[in-house]
C-alpha cells in the first residue's frame, strides 16, 4: 500500500485575499459580460469578502503587462484576465491571441501568482456572446471560480 497525498484547492474563498481583474476594452460589449460574471461569482464564492481591483488595458494584447505587473506587486493572491479576441474583428487574430497565452503563460511562470486566462478566443460574435453568458454559460465566471480555487491551493502548498 502506498501512502498518497492529495492537495487540491476548493473554488470557495474562505479567508481573505486580494484578487485583480484586467479587462480589455477591445469588443467591450462581451468583455464586460464576462467582468460582470467575473465579479458576481466571486461575490456567491467567498464566505469572506474579497478585495477586487479592476483595471482595463486597450485589448488582449496589452493584457500580459498589466498583469505582469500586477503579480509582481506582492499585492495580488491572483490576478484573472479577460478579453475577447474574435477572428472576424481582426486580421491578425493568430498574434493577438497568441501573444496575450503566451504573454500570460510567462507571467504565471516567472512570478508564481495564479494568472487566470479569461480570454475568449472565438471566430465569430456569435461564439463569443454564447461563451460571455448564453449558451455557454459565463467563461468570466468560470474563471472567478479557477482563481478561487487557485488561491485555495497556493496557501496549502
Amino acid at each position: 500500500m502506498h501512502d498518497v497525498t492529495i492537495i487540491e484547492g476548493r473554488p470557495v474563498l474562505t479567508e481573505a485575499a486580494s484578487i485583480a481583474v484586467v479587462c480589455a476594452r477591445f469588443n467591450h460589449f462581451i468583455v464586460d459580460q464576462l467582468e460582470a460574471g467575473c465579479l458576481d461569482a466571486l461575490e456567491r464564492h467567498a464566505t469572506t469578502k474579497a478585495q477586487v481591483t479592476v483595471v482595463r488595458v486597450p485589448g488582449a494584447f496589452e493584457l500580459p503587462v498589466a498583469v505582469r505587473k500586477l503579480a509582481q506587486s506582492g499585492k495580488y493572491d491572483a490576478v484573472i484576465a479577460l478579453g475577447a479576441v474574435i477572428r472576424g474583428s481582426t486580421a491578425h487574430f493568430e498574434h493577438v491571441a497568441g501573444g496575450a497565452e503566451r504573454g500570460l503563460g510567462g507571467v504565471a511562470a516567472d512570478t508564481g501568482v495564479p494568472v487566470i486566462f479569461g480570454v475568449l478566443t472565438v471566430d465569430t460574435i456569435e461564439q463569443a456572446i454564447e461563451r460571455a453568458g448564453t449558451k455557454a454559460g459565463n467563461k468570466g465566471a468560470e474563471a472567478a471560480t479557477v482563481a478561487l480555487e487557485m488561491i485555495s491551493l497556493m496557501r496549502q502548498l
